[in-house]
């Protein structure tokens, strides 16, 4: 590296540190002056509040990684330009592409960071600002769906309940089903409530019923209350909506997996968060072409046009990212093309932008 790349770099790193460093306290702060009145109405721990405003860093700061980088980068490139650093860059013989090394290097170090906190540090800081929300911020609020729960356990069980109580781990009008390799009805299970008793690591069925298919002939078994043992966690009967947040990438991999067996509804949401995951590192690289064509070209209006262009690219950016995600949740588009598509259509018009900035 040259003393113009270390520069570049370092002007690259400590400018998004800077970026990091100042908006993020704000953040914090106005998060804090919207929560206070719930947190001291809901006596919130203050041992909690800390924690929570340290799941809260980690947590909004990994969601605004790529704004905070892509303003980071237009502002001080427009500083280069503006300085008219680039010109002579340029015109002592270095190659357009040769200048932008330092910035491939910067958007590789960024997005090895982004992969390993998305992956692996991000998850547990959701798990803990999500039950903290739910528990102090909006409590009352359900952050799970607990009515008329249907879910398939493997290719031959499937269990029903009409409501569920997840503080209290009861569902209600529970209801087993097994069928056989010829998809007939085998034997089935209903009660009252189904409650999951912790002490004895059992289930408690109260007003039990099984009735046994033998052909022609039809067995019941009815108990008051019968203790016994299945294959599945009570919370697995209704996963929270935030759960595939709280999973690292193999904890992902493997309930992504878990899901799609079972024939969950909603197995696109899941999908889709882990493509995302893959897709950040990427999204550095994106941005960081946009951001050098946009503001390596010295203009009249200065830094302020630079960074009204690029805040008017980022939002258009968000808002595809929105609009094909909520599609893939709610339809039956593709979370993989979800992600693609708003990362290939900013990528050809960075790779444009690019093209024009170097003439």
């Amino acid at each position: 590296m040259t003393i113009i790349d270390r520069y570049i770099l370092k002007r690259y790193l400590f400018t998004f540190a800077m970026m990091l460093i100042l908006f993020i306290p704000i953040g914090i702060m106005l998060n804090l002056a919207e929560q206070i009145g719930k947190m001291i109405d809901n006596e919130a721990p203050l041992d909690e509040i800390l924690v929570y405003y340290l799941n809260f860093t980690i947590y909004i700061g990994s969601l605004l990684f790529p704004i905070f980088l892509f303003l980071s980068i237009i502002f001080f490139t427009s500083k280069l330009a503006n300085n008219t650093e680039i010109i002579a860059i340029l015109s002592s013989g270095v190659s357009f592409g040769r200048f932008l090394r330092p910035y491939w290097i910067g958007a590789s170090i960024i997005a090895v960071l982004m992969f390993f906190m998305g992956m692996f540090i991000v998850p547990n800081a959701s798990q803990g600002y999500n039950e903290f929300k739910y528990e102090y911020l909006k409590k009352g609020k359900q952050d799970r769906v607990t009515s008329n729960i249907f879910n398939q356990l493997n290719e031959s069980d499937f269990i029903y309940v009409s409501s569920f109580d997840p503080a209290r781990q009861i569902g209600y009008n529970f209801t087993f089903e097994h069928f056989n390799k010829d998809n007939q009805l085998e034997y089935k299970i209903s009660a009252a409530n189904i409650r999951w008793v912790p002490k004895d690591s059992v289930y408690r069925l109260t007003s039990y019923k099984k009735r046994k298919m033998r052909k022609d002939t039809e067995i019941v078994e009815t108990k008051r209350r019968l203790d016994t043992l299945f294959t599945f966690k009570i919370d697995d009967l209704t996963p929270v909506s935030y759960i595939a947040e709280t999973k690292n990438l193999f904890e992902l991999n493997r309930f992504i997996a878990d899901q799609k067996s079972k024939g969950a509804s909603n197995i696109n949401t899941y999908i889709l968060v882990k493509y995302r995951r893959w897709a950040l590192p990427v999204t550095a690289f994106i941005l960081t072409i946009i951001g050098v064509a946009v503001s390596s070209v010295k203009r009249r209006g200065g830094m302020g046009v630079n960074l009204a262009f690029g805040m008017g690219v980022a939002f258009i950016y968000i808002f595809f990212d929105k609009v094909f995600g909520t599609l893939a949740e709610q339809s039956g588009f593709s979370p993989l093309m979800a992600i693609l598509i708003p990362n290939i259509l900013f990528g050809l018009l960075g790779l444009y932008l690019l093209k024009n900035a170097k003439r």
